[in-house]
């Protein structure tokens, strides 16, 4: 098991390491979760998968409150409030307890994709996400994101072949446009820890970027 300090990222000894993926619909994420797996497994590193919104019993009930279609409408700050009930449990029940007892943990979209999704694609004040992030997150964070950047309409092509659109992937193209624009932002404020993989390039030459990506970002010892 490995076992890795850092403490400086989260306020005292915490084992583990914590790394999310994120990018538009049809970027890559799912397809290149695989390459990931098989890197770490390949580095003996022994590491959890899991998702947002979702990831428990109660937090995948919230997900499909929040994915399924349904005629009335949302307003933004119901959408974020679930959101971040769904996470608060995830934390709590799932990505802790992994990082504390040495486990690395990979997460299907996390914070960033809130201040994406909601804070970009709704316009929601991002004061209020923070407040949130505050109150829910405390000194968890992730130590390593790996942004999937594609155009929304080319991802959106990839998103329709995969079937029946979700809420979220029945929102104008605008709407994603927000989206990108505000990942972007995020990885360029942040590039110790955010790193970005053009989606649109071939499978192959994506997961050769991730590869290299995970052996530079990665402890040596891990």
């Amino acid at each position: 098991m490995v076992q890795t300090d850092l403490g400086d990222n989260r306020g005292g000894l915490v084992k583990g390491k914590f790394i999310t993926i994120e990018g538009g619909e049809g970027a890559g994420k799912s397809t290149n979760i695989p390459t990931i797996e098989l890197f770490l497994q390949t580095e003996g590193i022994e590491y959890i998968l899991t998702r947002e919104p979702g990831g428990t019993q109660m937090a995948e009930e919230i997900r499909k409150l929040l994915l399924s279609p349904r005629k009335e409408p949302v307003s933004g700050l119901t959408e974020l409030l679930l959101m971040f009930a769904a996470r608060s449990q995830h934390l709590e029940e799932v990505i802790k307890p992994a990082l504390e007892c040495g486990k690395y943990v990979l997460c299907d979209r996390f914070i960033d994709a809130t201040y994406a999704y909601q804070g970009g694609g709704r316009n929601l004040d991002p004061g209020i996400i923070r407040t949130l992030e505050r109150l829910v997150l405390k000194d968890i964070h992730p130590d390593l994101t790996i942004l999937f950047d594609i155009d929304p309409v080319a991802g959106l092509q990839r998103a329709r072949t995969r079937g029946e659109l979700d809420r979220f992937e029945n929102e104008e193209l605008d709407f994603f446009g927000r989206v990108r624009a505000a990942y972007l932002e995020i990885a360029k404020s942040d590039p110790m820890r955010c790193a970005v993989i053009d989606g649109s390039k071939s499978q192959y030459i994506v997961a050769e970027e991730l590869k290299n990506i995970l052996r530079i970002r990665l402890p040596n010892d891990a």
